[in-house]
């Protein structure tokens, strides 16, 4: 049987505000901004990130090919990618949901739980290998302009570190990328899970915030360092900010405390936000208005 066999069985018999009551066994791995990842029982070596966006095949179509592209890229960049796949699957009325897979990785090697397990010297010779990694990002984009341009999100919990010493990078999901100066990912999407009367909001102050961030060098090392206030690890900020700034010195300008304090507490305050939101959404479309909420949403995250 097909991946897309498996899962289009899963999506009909799937309640999205009750996820593991489904017809298919499943356990909920995490969540994302607009995905959420989820393992089949019966697929032990493969986990999928269910993407509910689309009205009409033909944009899951492009979004799997831009993710494919997205891939290969990363891979040409020199990064490791774990092996991937795409399924398009019929959902509930005229929902069309995209889920992505990947290979599954041990959960206890990814990176924001190695900082909480591993000695101060394995930890920064860990953040020297991310470095590493986001650099060859920015050395593909120097050696492809203007054709090309990639975007990275390098927060810890987007790597895997295993014990061979291989580092992967398994955030691909949002597959920002610029070509010939276009944004190939269609910027709308990002939204469809915003409550409806505040996506004219979220579009006017937050989504320029968001396709543009992680395209410029700084902001990307900003965010990888304030989510160790988020990952509870507030006493690496400073060993990471001297690491960062000395692994970058001739290419960006130095990282303060103060900067990521300030960028941390508004981020916090913006992603809270936006789930306290579509908590209330779900509640009105589901109790109220008795229709379905397709998104499935986390519980209480500590931040």
């Amino acid at each position: 049987m097909s991946f897309k066999t498996k899962f289009q069985i899963f999506e009909n018999g799937l309640n999205p505000a009750a996820p593991l009551a489904s017809s298919i066994p499943v356990k909920i791995i995490g969540y994302g901004e607009i995905s959420a990842v989820l393992q089949l029982e019966s697929e032990k070596d493969v986990v999928a990130k269910r993407m509910p966006l689309f009205t009409y095949e033909k944009a899951a179509e492009i979004y799997a090919h831009n993710h494919h592209n997205y891939c290969r890229r990363l891979r040409k960049a020199g990064l490791n990618v774990p092996m991937d796949d795409t399924a398009i699957v019929n959902g509930r009325g005229n929902l069309i949901v995209l889920y992505i897979l990947q290979k599954h990785l041990p959960p206890e090697r990814f990176c924001h739980k190695l900082i909480h397990t591993e000695s101060p010297a394995f930890i920064e010779e860990m953040g020297k290998a991310i470095i590493a990694d986001i650099e060859k990002v920015w050395a593909f984009n120097e050696a492809y302009k203007p054709e090309t341009k990639l975007a990275i999100d390098g927060q810890l919990s987007n790597w895997v570190l295993l014990e061979s010493g291989e580092l992967f990078f398994v955030d691909t999901s949002t597959p920002l990328m610029h070509e010939l100066a276009l944004e190939t990912l269609n910027p709308e999407l990002l939204i469809q899970s915003a409550p409806s009367l505040l996506k004219w909001l979220i579009r006017w102050q937050f989504l320029d915030d968001v396709m543009t961030r992680y395209y410029d060098r700084r902001l990307v090392y900003t965010d990888l360092i304030a989510n160790l206030f988020k990952e509870q690890r507030a006493d690496l900020v400073e060993l990471w900010i001297a690491l960062i700034n000395s692994e970058t010195s001739e290419l960006m300008k130095p990282l303060k405390k103060k900067q990521i304090q300030s960028y941390y507490k508004e981020d916090k305050l913006i992603w809270r936000l936006f789930l306290f939101l579509r908590r209330i959404d779900r509640f009105f479309k589901t109790k109220l208005m008795r229709q379905r909420y397709d998104f499935i949403l986390p519980g209480k995250i500590k931040r």
